[in-house]
């Protein structure tokens, strides 16, 4: 009998998506329920995804981000019996083996927590310059060299299976949208799964990174975040870790950003690496959850 695959996509005004995406799931040659979650779009997102008769669709009133957006997605599909839950970007498209390479490469492999595809781009013949860049650096392979083995991939698209979930938790909410990825995938390893890339499958994905000041500095100030609350290490080792990147960050984007926003993301980091010190105490609450593995956990 083949396990039970839900698929999550969460939506935020992606109407120019959203048909590619969708027709791409059904055409799936493995069988799976889909459950859209949208994040209050004011686009045409809604009225196209009413079309769809086979999906399950809620709307939130506000948007969620993508991290608290998923964790219903996958409470609804854990709650329906799913054996593990394939979390997809709405700006991605599938091919028709896809999910079917991901589920033989997660289902005969307990020890992997979580599967994705190799990440084209919307050209669907170049690797995603983003994903190519983790993708490269890493070289450890399983399974006849099928899987490579890697310590973070991006969360456009992701199987999970249930096993993870129940030990690892949900996203952590504290994230609203950036960082919540990177720090499950930290809470994966430490809960003794690994993290794998099924060479076999695909997807495309249709984004442009584009960089400004203030994106930088949201997402540097995630990643001191994610140092603090890396259960891996101890509170003391991720305080110093979290201090590295205060000074380390600035000093990467000084190439791309010059010198004055390189001073001024600095001068944030630091007045944000000092509101965490103040914060202690919901630090080593998280850090509490992300070992108990409660993290965003939905408690009827």
């Amino acid at each position: 009998m083949e396990k039970k695959i839900s698929v999550v996509v969460v939506t935020y005004n992606g109407e120019i998506w959203i048909k590619k995406n969708l027709d791409s799931l059904l055409k799936s040659n493995y069988p799976i329920d889909i459950i859209v979650i949208d994040n209050a779009s004011t686009d045409q997102s809604v009225s196209l995804l009413k079309e769809y008769k086979n999906i399950q669709l809620v709307q939130n009133k506000t948007n969620l981000g993508f991290g608290k957006a998923n964790n219903i997605g996958i409470d609804i599909a854990l709650k329906n019996d799913a054996d593990a839950v394939f979390l997809l970007n709405q700006d991605t498209w599938i091919f028709e083996n896809t999910i079917t390479n991901l589920a033989e490469k997660l289902f005969e492999n307990p020890n992997l927590g979580l599967v994705s595809p190799m990440h084209f781009s919307a050209d669907e013949t170049i690797l995603d310059s983003s994903f190519n860049t983790y993708f490269d650096r890493y070289q450890t392979e399983i399974d006849s060299k099928s899987i490579r083995i890697v310590p973070f991939v991006n969360a456009a698209a992701w199987l999970v299976s249930k096993e993870c979930f129940r030990k690892t938790g949900y996203f952590e909410p504290v994230f609203s949208h950036y960082g919540e990825d990177r720090n499950f995938c930290d809470r994966v390893h430490y809960h003794g799964f690994e993290i794998g890339i099924v060479k076999n499958a695909a997807i495309c994905h249709d984004r442009i990174v584009r960089l400004n000041s203030s994106k930088i500095v949201l997402q540097s100030q995630y990643l001191v975040l994610i140092q603090f609350i890396n259960c891996n290490n101890s509170l003391f080792s991720a305080a110093f870790l979290g201090l590295k990147s205060v000074f380390g960050l600035p000093k990467f984007h000084y190439k791309t950003q010059g010198l004055l926003k390189s001073i001024y993301l600095l001068y944030k980091l630091k007045l944000y690496y000092f509101s965490l010190l103040l914060n202690l105490k919901k630090i080593r609450q998280i850090r509490f959850q992300s070992k108990a593995g409660t993290n965003g956990l939905i408690i009827p």
